[in-house]
């Protein structure tokens, strides 16, 4: 296990690179200047000129990139254009937010899909396994932006139950902030997760070992725990991880919908005034993140099925 672990975090240092390079290129090539959207109506050439040259952003773009390379390395993240605010203190105060939002939308996606999906398999082709299939499909049409609206409209406005936005200021309103939008996360998700539950929850149901199982006279709840969802969660797995930057690319959207002052939407506002440095270090980042649990994701599939072994 600490050989994979070790072959797999080496493994980060060229996906971080081959993200800091597409990132570095596509903000460059993307029109727009950093420094007029910075100036506004202020914006003259003189001024622009200096802003170039106190940013660094008049020198050619290879020494740019190598600059920046350099910086990265000695954990140098430099300074937002925009923000007017260090890059490493920015992020610090983001990250846990983003993080919690992608934990939270994890849970409630698998509290959605595992009981969902396990009763459609064990009523294949009955009314429950229809209206679940017939859900999912209706879910999996829904934008996320579509729906954080309703859930702020009807549960937030309207019921009043949670905040329309914003963080708060102590734990508990930290946590209850994010149930809208983690669920607004988890209903993009379950859909794919439900899908793939069902499918093979329905080839465990029908597999020897449970006829087995049934023959010793197992009771049924023990045979779909033990059995049936044990063996059909393995495919689950592979699935939610590979999914898992739903997670990170539904922060983007829902961190703006309900004002979240998250990597998403410092990330997004990075983009939108050209924050060169802060857009690429946030690339870095949800690289990162999705890297490690791709990792998590391996581990968990090796503890379910002790067939396989990480090589």
């Amino acid at each position: 296990m600490a050989r994979y672990l070790g072959k797999r975090l080496l493994l980060l240092i060229p996906v971080i690179f081959g993200v800091v390079t597409v990132a570095f290129l596509l903000m460059h090539i993307t029109p727009g200047d950093p420094a007029v959207s910075y100036l506004g109506d202020r914006a003259t050439p003189k001024a622009v000129a200096a802003l170039h040259h106190q940013w660094g952003l008049d020198k050619p773009l290879i020494q740019q990139y190598f600059s920046f390379i350099g910086e990265l390395l000695t954990g140098n993240l430099g300074d937002s254009l925009y923000f007017k605010t260090s890059i490493a203190g920015l992020l610090a105060k983001r990250i846990p937010l983003t993080l919690g939002l992608m934990i939270l939308a994890a849970i409630i996606a698998l509290a959605i899909s595992v009981p969902l999906a396990m009763l459609a398999a064990t009523h294949e082709n009955g009314p429950s396994d229809w209206i679940v299939r017939i859900l999912n499909a209706a879910a999996q049409g829904m934008p996320q932006f579509w729906v954080g609206t309703m859930l702020i409209i009807y549960l937030a406005v309207n019921a009043g139950l949670f905040p329309v936005g914003g963080y708060g200021d102590s734990l508990i309103e930290h946590l209850w902030s994010l149930i809208l939008p983690a669920t607004t996360v988890a209903l993009s998700l379950a859909p794919t997760l439900i899908k793939s539950l069902r499918s093979s929850l329905i080839d465990a149901l029908d597999s020897q070992y449970v006829e087995f199982a049934q023959s010793k006279g197992l009771k049924t709840k023990n045979i779909l725990i033990q059995y049936v969802l044990r063996n059909g969660c393995i495919s689950g797995i592979s699935v939610f991880g590979i999914n898992v930057g739903a997670l990170a690319g539904g922060s983007l959207v829902v961190e703006n919908v309900f004002a979240l002052p998250g990597m998403g939407a410092t990330m997004m506002k990075a983009i939108l005034t050209r924050d060169y440095p802060v857009v690429q270090v946030c690339a870095v980042v949800f690289a990162v993140i999705v890297v490690l649990v791709y990792l998590l994701t391996d581990i968990a599939y090796s503890a379910v099925d002790p067939r396989v072994r990480l090589q």
